[in-house]
């Protein structure tokens, strides 16, 4: 199979986390404690995955100019985006109890989907980024954004449950959504495989930037507040079980 449709179904396995998510929030509530529990755990596997699958391995090939600049301009363009977005509804699309704290208007759901887009995007570049040059697909930064992805679909399909929105408009936009995360995958591979490897150090850092921005601006205060006492430890959990499986893959 060629690599390039290799990177797309990577990124659309990682994508099709927001339709479990989703058909969690839509069929059988869970508790707040469980979600954020697995919102810290996938803060630390992600935390993990960007640090040694993206800036290690950026570093190693171009240095400190490409990495920083990238890593710098990839935390500032999310933050304008996602500032953006908070303002519309989609401030809290990682709300490990489905509630719509702090949006504005009634189309919250369509502002907490297009978040999930937002963040989504850069992980699934990230995805097929790793395949290129025969590499080994990088499970950490799949399992990692997998992770991610659950909670956000499925506080953002309670949210257009409460607004009235049918089963059918949901699901499908949700398959939308991991579909374009397939796609950003494979476009992530088919775009840079050629490229220079400052390039592609530069590209890996930006999106090392956005993720750990989106990190601490939508993960971890989700993830401490549904668990304020064991928040920390989860997250170390994470970060510990990916450096593992990084080191013995």
């Amino acid at each position: 199979m060629p690599v390039a449709i290799q990177a797309g179904l990577w990124g659309l396995l990682s994508g099709s986390a927001l339709l479990i998510g989703a058909a969690i929030g839509w069929f059988v509530p869970m508790k707040q404690r469980v979600i954020a529990a697995i919102m810290a755990f996938g803060a630390g596997v992600l935390i993990s995955a960007l640090s040694f699958e993206l800036m290690d391995e950026a570093w190693e090939r171009s240095g400190f100019v490409p990495v920083a600049g990238g890593f710098l301009g990839g935390s500032l363009i999310y933050t304008i985006a996602n500032k953006v977005l908070a303002a519309r509804g989609a401030k809290h699309r990682k709300r490990a109890d489905g509630s719509l704290r702090g949006g504005k208007g009634g189309n919250n759901g369509g502002a907490l989907a297009l978040g999930a887009l937002l963040d989504g995007i850069p992980e699934s570049i990230v995805i097929g980024v790793s395949l290129i040059g025969g590499a080994e697909i990088a499970l950490v930064a799949v399992i990692a954004v997998f992770l991610s992805n659950t909670p956000e679909g499925l506080s953002s399909s309670a949210g257009m449950k409460a607004e009235g929105r049918g089963v059918g408009f949901v699901f499908a936009l949700w398959t939308g959504i991991a579909a374009i995360a397939g796609l950003s995958s494979w476009f992530g591979y088919v775009a840079l495989a050629g490229a220079n490897p400052a390039i592609v150090s530069a590209v890996k850092a930006t999106a090392a930037g956005a993720i750990l921005t989106m990190i601490v601006d939508t993960m971890v205060p989700e993830a401490f507040d549904g668990t304020p006492d064991y928040a920390g430890i989860i997250s170390v959990s994470g970060f510990l079980a990916a450096f593992v499986l990084s080191k013995m893959a």
